[in-house]
């Protein structure tokens, strides 16, 4: 059997020991509060990695517990408190376009998860920097983050071509187009150069930049396309369908093909998809993680280039 399974705690190390490195060396204490507000056992359960990997690389975290209907108040108490750099929620809260309101009640300055609305704008439009300096590079969602950096580690992304490009020529399936990790995903994946068909129980849409990456930024085209139409064309199968029971067909994945799942189910048969793919990445919580402290310290540095700026 040829294919190579790569496990996310591998790919997230070297973040690791980049991050564990920075904030010894600086002798900073980034704080990281985490509002957990639902009783989701996955939520639990990504808090609880949270602590763990913020304990290991020197991040202060703190998990503060409310009721849903506290939350909102509880989140600008932390929004001005100087003390906290860093304000993630556990979401889904209510699990509807309140939960989108409380994304942006959350300091766009204290965002690690770049769920605000200025975050989604500049990722939709492929600005990818919040000043016309570009000293401040902005704030990606963690878990698609978490993805591209799966992405590059395997070596979908080729390095040859300029940033930007380097996804040019690929064809990207994400079966899941979630507001919080697959429509981003989709969106990321087309601004770096990938045809990308978004899958969800509705249909398929296309992500992508023209014919020769003509467009500055990605658009999308309804298709009549079905997933045993688009998954024999992908080089790379991405899968986040939350249920237990959901498993994608082996048969209908391209031989040679990566596969990527970001569920807490398992999307793939795991014996049979070694017999398709090249490369079978089945989690990447880890590398999720990494990316939420990479963010946290990336704000912590603009918060404190603020703090200059006012005082000069």
């Amino acid at each position: 059997m040829s294919c190579k399974v790569v496990l996310a705690q591998g790919i997230s190390v070297s973040y690791r020991e980049e991050l564990k490195n920075t904030i010894k060396t600086r002798n900073i204490c980034p704080k990281l509060v985490g509002f957990l507000a639902n009783e989701d056992p996955a939520a639990a359960k990504y808090a609880e990695w949270t602590a763990k990997t913020c304990a290991e690389t020197g991040v202060e975290f703190e998990l503060r517990k409310c009721s849903r209907n506290d939350l909102e108040d509880k989140i600008i108490e932390a929004n001005q408190d100087a003390g906290v750099n860093g304000i993630m929620v556990y979401y889904p809260v209510f699990g509807d376009r309140q939960d989108q309101y409380l994304q942006n009640v959350v300091d766009v300055s204290k965002d690690v998860e770049g769920l605000h609305h200025k975050y989604v704008y500049n990722m939709y439009h492929n600005i990818r920097f919040l000043d016309e300096a570009k000293t401040k590079k902005c704030i990606i969602p963690c878990t698609p983050l978490g993805l591209v950096k799966v992405m590059e580690y395997v070596g979908v992304y080729n390095g040859i071509l300029p940033h930007g490009n380097r996804l040019h020529g690929r064809v990207v399936t994400i079966i899941n187009r979630s507001e919080i990790v697959g429509r981003p995903l989709a969106a990321l994946l087309a601004n770096d150069g990938a045809k990308v068909y978004s899958v969800d129980i509705n249909g398929i849409q296309e992500f992508h930049r023209g014919v020769g990456l003509q467009l500055k930024k990605h658009e999308v085209s309804e298709t009549t396309l079905t997933v045993e139409d688009v998954l024999p064309l992908s080089d790379v199968v991405i899968t986040g369908v939350p249920s237990p029971s959901y498993k994608v067909p082996s048969h209908l994945i391209r031989d040679g093909a990566v596969c990527i799942n970001f569920s807490t189910f398992k999307n793939f048969d795991g014996d049979e998809i070694k017999k398709k793919a090249a490369i079978y990445v089945p989690a990447v919580g880890k590398v999720t993680v990494a990316m939420l402290e990479r963010n946290l310290v990336r704000l912590y540095d603009y918060q404190a280039q603020d703090r200059v700026s006012s005082t000069a």
